[in-house]
């Protein structure tokens, strides 16, 4: 039976052969099983438990301004330990919720680790969130706490009274401040027993209707991520992982914190604007060995300058979240001599399909299944479909993995599962096929989330916006290919009466959205139309739209975006 291994401290230089976490992918998903353990505490039998076994460095931090901080292991455990402390003098226990809302800086971490030992169930949220997605996300889920910084502060006002303890970075009114509340916490906080099915974390993820959907997963889901933390990203301690994700999203949660330290390795985390050649320069003085960024950011930087940068430490490349061009792929194999290994999964699962070092990867393909896992293309009543032939993809019940549900919507959690002779699948709702070998491929959502530069993004919640605009009578929106983003947001909006389409509108209306709800939600491509395709009970066709765009993506370069 196959075990997860550690390593020791690789020399900083790439090898020959670099060392790897698996050598056959064929024998490993064969054997092995992950025992979960009837409780797990991410932040005693992870980061507590390194700390006093063998405490190395957990985090380095940097930001633009040139600002550098390292932690160990037992700094985390220190200080996790005292943001817990400070939530329990304040009356938040086990089970209640935490909204985490902070940029990418080492608070984060601390709070993250701090609510999981204390047995508080962390939101993380991302700061472009509006005042109106937060109170959403406060009164859906029964928030208890609030962290953020004090230049956020303000996007809570009208749900002050509805929220108990608000703890601000910096001096804001009604939140007290975070370094004054930690100066006098308990170090020596005993964290709290969790089950392996308790309530652990908590995720807000756009659906293609309605509101956010809240994702709550398990304790023993942060236990069963540290597996795509060893077989994909293929972490041992030495080395350092930068994962460019933002701190909201569910990837954050598996390839900057509970794959990373979940293998005992290094997180880079960086708080700066998206610059190529930065990035390079980064890599290469951090010697980063293992890089997790999206296609979007490779097409990006492949051509910055590479030749300039020593980045001979990093050894491993690998890309979510969105599908990866393959001209970007072969780019940067060319470039570095390393492939991009691409893997999938969604926030209700996380990884479960991927590319392995060890594995040949192919062209198109987002992989093979994740060792303990089980995969299929299945039709609408489970039944598995042939090789080459098209159907859900589906991932085989029960895994530890999984979530818990969809918090607060049983009818959606149960029509996500499908019960069949071959047993109980959760249908993720994208399209795929696989072939003779095993590898999957995809063939697009079955619904209509847009999936831009690995954002996940609802239609419904940008039409929402777009209607409350004076000037649109009526709009739909889909996701419009694109060469660098995967998909862009694009709207088809019909004006009111009078209201002349001219550049000037568009940016007005774009600027709307941004202020409406988060900034990276707005159409980045605007088309007005005198009228939207409708089925016969009046329902707007926004598959017949998107196969419209697709066909205008092919026969053009998709000139005319406004970008």
């Amino acid at each position: 039976m196959t075990t997860l291994a550690t390593h020791g401290e690789s020399d900083g230089k790439r090898p020959e052969e670099p060392r790897r976490n698996m050598l056959d992918y064929a024998a490993t998903h064969r054997t092995f099983r992950l025992d979960v353990p009837c409780t797990f505490n991410f932040g005693a039998d992870v980061v507590d438990r390194i700390a006093h076994e063998a405490d190395g460095p957990a985090l380095i931090w940097a930001n633009a301004a040139g600002d550098e901080q390292r932690f160990l292991y037992s700094d985390i455990a220190r200080l996790s330990a005292r943001f817990a402390s400070m939530l329990a003098t304040r009356g938040i226990g086990k089970g209640d919720r935490v909204l985490v809302m902070t940029p990418r800086i080492p608070e984060w971490q601390i709070a993250i680790v701090g609510c999981l030992k204390l047995g508080a169930v962390p939101i993380p949220s991302i700061e472009m969130l509006t005042a109106k997605d937060l109170a959403f996300r406060v009164r859906h889920a029964g928030v208890s706490a609030v962290f953020a910084r004090a230049e956020s502060a303000p996007k809570f006002e009208q749900v002050m009274d509805e929220v108990s303890v608000k703890i601000s970075i910096g001096a804001a009114a009604g939140f007290e401040d975070y370094a004054t509340a930690m100066s006098t916490a308990d170090e020596d906080f005993l964290p709290v027993t969790v089950a392996a099915d308790d309530p652990a974390i908590l995720y807000y993820t756009s659906g293609s209707t309605g509101d956010p959907k809240g994702v709550l997963h398990p304790a023993r889901s942060l236990f069963a991520w540290k597996v795509s933390g060893h077989y994909w990203l293929d972490l041992a301690p030495g080395d350092v992982i930068w994962c460019t994700a933002d701190v909201g999203w569910s990837k954050a949660g598996t390839s900057i914190l509970f794959g990373p330290w979940g293998c005992g390795a290094t997180s880079f985390f960086y708080d700066g604007p998206f610059d190529p050649v930065e990035r390079l320069r980064l890599l290469a003085k951090y010697g980063i060995t293992v890089y997790c960024a999206p296609g979007t950011e490779l097409f990006r930087i492949v051509d910055a300058g590479i030749g300039d940068h020593d980045i001979s430490r990093l050894r491993h490349t690998v890309s979510a979240g969105e599908r990866l061009n393959d001209v970007v792929a072969d780019r940067w194999r060319e470039v570095t001599g390393l492939p991009v290994l691409e893997a999938y999964g969604q926030t209700e699962t996380l990884m479960t399909l991927a590319n392995y070092a060890c594995t040949p990867p192919r062209i198109g393909s987002i992989g093979l299944p994740m060792p303990g896992l089980e995969l299929a293309i299945v039709d609408d009543k489970g039944a598995p479909l042939p090789v080459r032939e098209e159907g859900n993809i589906a991932l085989k019940m029960p895994n530890p993995q999984m979530m818990l549900g969809y918090y607060k919507d049983d009818a959606r959690t149960a029509e996500s599962f499908v019960d069949g002779a071959h047993g109980r699948w959760f249908i993720t709702g994208d399209k795929g096929v696989m072939d003779e070998d095993g590898y999957f491929y995809h063939r697009g959502r079955s619904d209509d989330v847009i999936n831009s530069a690995g954002y996940r993004i609802g239609p419904s919640e940008v039409e929402n916006a777009l209607l409350d605009h004076p000037a649109v009578l009526e709009c739909a929106v889909i996701g419009a290919p694109h060469g660098e983003r995967g998909e862009i947001v694009k709207a088809f909006i019909i004006l009111r009466d009078g209201v002349v389409a001219d550049l000037a509108l568009t940016r007005n209306i774009q600027d709307h959205v941004k202020a409406s709800t988060a900034p990276y939600k707005y159409p980045r491509a605007v088309e007005y139309v005198s009228e939207l395709p409708k089925t016969h009970t009046g329902k707007i066709q926004r598959k017949a739209l998107r196969d419209m765009e697709k066909q205008r993506f092919l026969q053009s370069s998709g000139s005319g975006i406004v970008d």
